[in-house]
């Protein structure tokens, strides 16, 4: 074996070896954190198999360790036994690969299926070898031959090693077959210099890490295989949108993203259908929808469902009549009992309200979960904990919700380009449908007991704030019997269960202004910038004007009482009235300045 790279490293904290199979396990699980052009990994099969010796060709059977899938014992066992033929026959092979060991110190064998991705490139086996006595795993790529038996890549062979030197002293190295023969696809077979090199080190800081994760493995709930088709045909499908994205959100975040989530979701139901033994695709309803992606391509891949959301976007009248979204508000007294699944993507002050929906549905109502912001039942979520993370800890209260509310809830980490990633899927019920009454008791106690001593209510802005309750008050509910305080809080609009729902948002980004309104303060601004007259303006000159920077405050002296009264109306006021107008004007912090795009003659 050729050494490609060598670091040393020390342990304070007494983390190796114990580490170092920490780091190994990552890689062999995720190999998609290190080498990105990988979809994941694929565990087919572990097996625990004697020490090979010298001279003896013939290993013996191995025995199961965990969970052989399909085809995995029958390619590993006959995978390792070419091996074991090959490398005991000669001493400078075994050797190399550092075999040699106590006879009682068994070898673990590990089958693995490698996921590149797009669609063009097809998956790769590899038979990874773990010698925890010496510190050594060995990865070797499998081939198949015309015959259908599987034998080692040799050629492809990379190991790495520790080695412990003094007291909290390690070297770590990485070494692989002579380079000369080594052939790299940029893929499954990255080049040797990156294996000496970026996986070298990345090892080392995971050998060494003192933090564990608080989350999952990503796509840990489906196959990462038929998920990477599934996105990169869902992505080749709706890439068109990006083109044409007409809110101001980034289109590259939002539509990959719905892309990612709607791919996850399709496997999931595939597999649903597969296991309950359905054939009509599963219904839905997505509470919260907001652009409405989502919803259409979940509608346009075959499953009836629609979409709601307290404010229409300009991007549903682009999805046609087949995506059915509605303008409405959402409120935790509605039921789907005709619906399979309730989604929930970044659905704010309604996350914990949908496990609630789905039980009250029909004992078959199943749903998805993404939070992100943090809302408790009546408000924003108050932390109760120092010793998790904000995200973790509302991910465990809204996970114990699904609970009482009945459902064995999952957990998973979808692949998004967001920070809040984990999802939680209530599938299945813990409960006969006979014992719903009981449920149903036991969810109304829940919540009550997580009422607040106050009323939350939409701020006009968008927000929310609360109204103080007198000390004596302990429940929402308790406001509600009072004829007074009911009348002051619109019961009309205050549910019995004391949420009060988001009503219809009121656009005020300026783009609802009258457009003869804009066009009178973009010239009069216009006129600002370029120091010019109105005479002067329509005066024919050769003389190029770039205009001049002004400060908003300077700008805004020259306006009178009432324009500036109706600005303030607006969010960010004549700051967002420029911006909305970038072809002409640019704003920098807080300056004002005027771009002349080209030439006028």
């Amino acid at each position: 074996m050729e050494l490609l790279g060598e670091v040393g490293l020390r342990d304070p904290h007494l983390l190796l070896p114990r580490g170092f199979w920490t780091a190994v396990n990552v890689w062999l699980e995720k190999p998609q954190v290190a080498n990105k052009r990988l979809c994941g990994a694929r565990l087919e099969g572990v097996w625990r198999v004697a020490r090979p010796r010298l001279g003896k060709e013939s290993p013996g059977r191995a025995s199961t360790v965990g969970t052989a899938l399909g085809t995995g014992p029958s390619v590993l066992e006959a995978a390792w036994e070419a091996f074991c033929y090959r490398c005991c026959r000669r001493r400078e092979d075994y050797e190399a690969l550092g075999l040699e060991g106590p006879a009682e110190e068994a070898l673990e064998v590990v089958l693995r299926t490698l996921v590149p991705k797009g669609s063009g490139a097809a998956p790769a086996q590899e038979m990874v070898v773990k010698d925890i006595f010496n510190g050594i795993v060995t990865f070797l790529p499998l081939v198949q031959s015309d015959e259908g038996k599987y034998n080692v890549k040799q050629c492809n062979a990379y190991q790495v090693r520790l080695l412990h030197m003094q007291d909290n002293e390690w070297s770590m190295s990485m070494l692989s077959s002579p380079s000369e023969n080594y052939i790299s696809d940029g893929l499954v077979y990255p080049k040797t210099t990156w294996l000496g090199s970026e996986l070298l080190s990345k090892l080392v800081k995971w050998s060494t890490e003192t933090t564990e994760s608080e989350f999952k493995n990503t796509l840990s709930l489906i196959s990462v295989a038929r998920y990477s088709k599934m996105y990169q045909d869902l992505k080749e499908k709706y890439k068109e949108i990006v083109k044409v994205w007409p809110e101001v959100t980034d289109p590259e975040k939002f539509v990959y993203e719905d892309v990612a989530i709607a791919a996850y979701l399709l496997i999931l139901w595939e597999d649903e259908r597969a296991e309950r033994g359905l054939s009509e695709k599963q219904s839905f309803v997505d509470l919260g929808c907001g652009n409405g992606l989502l919803v259409h391509i979940l509608s346009n891949e075959g499953h009836p469902g629609k979409g709601t959301d307290v404010r229409r976007r300009k991007i549903w009248d682009m999805y046609g009549p087949q995506t059915h979204l509605e303008e409405n508000t959402v409120s935790p007294n509605n039921q789907y009992p005709d619906v399979d699944w309730l989604i929930g993507n970044h659905s704010d002050e309604l996350t914990p309200w949908i496990p609630v929906i789905a039980a009250r549905s029909s004992y078959s109502c199943r749903y998805f979960l993404l939070p992100c912001c943090f809302f408790d039942f009546y408000g924003k979520y108050n932390r109760r904990q120092s010793k998790k993370s904000q995200y973790r800890e509302y991910l465990d209260f809204v996970t114990e919700v699904g609970f009482v509310c009945g459902f064995h809830v999952e957990e998973d980490c979808l692949r998004i380009p967001s920070t809040k990633r984990v999802c939680l899927i209530g599938m299945s019920r813990t409960y006969l449908a006979t014992q719903d009454t009981v449920l149903e008791e036991r969810r109304a106690q829940y919540i009550n007991r997580h009422q607040s001593c106050s009323i939350v209510a939409p701020d006009p802005m968008g927000g929310f704030h609360q109204n103080d309750c007198p000390p004596s008050t302990s429940s929402v509910a308790c406001l509600i019997a009072d004829p007074e305080i009911s009348q002051k809080a619109d019961v009309g609009k205050l549910l019995m269960s004391g949420f009060l729902p988001r009503g219809k948002e009121q656009v005020r980004n300026c783009t609802t202004l009258p457009q003869d309104f804009v066009d009178k303060m973009a010239l009069k601004v216009a006129k600002l910038l370029l120091n010019e007259t109105e005479e002067s303006l329509h005066e024919t000159s050769k003389t190029w004007n770039r205009g001049e920077s002004l400060a908003l405050s300077e700008i805004i002296e020259h306006f009178d009482k009432d324009t500036l009264k109706r600005l303030k109306n607006e969010y960010g006021g004549l700051q967002t009235l420029l911006r909305n107008n970038h072809q002409v004007f640019e704003v920098q912090q807080h300056f004002a300045e005027f771009i002349l795009k080209k030439l006028q003659t």
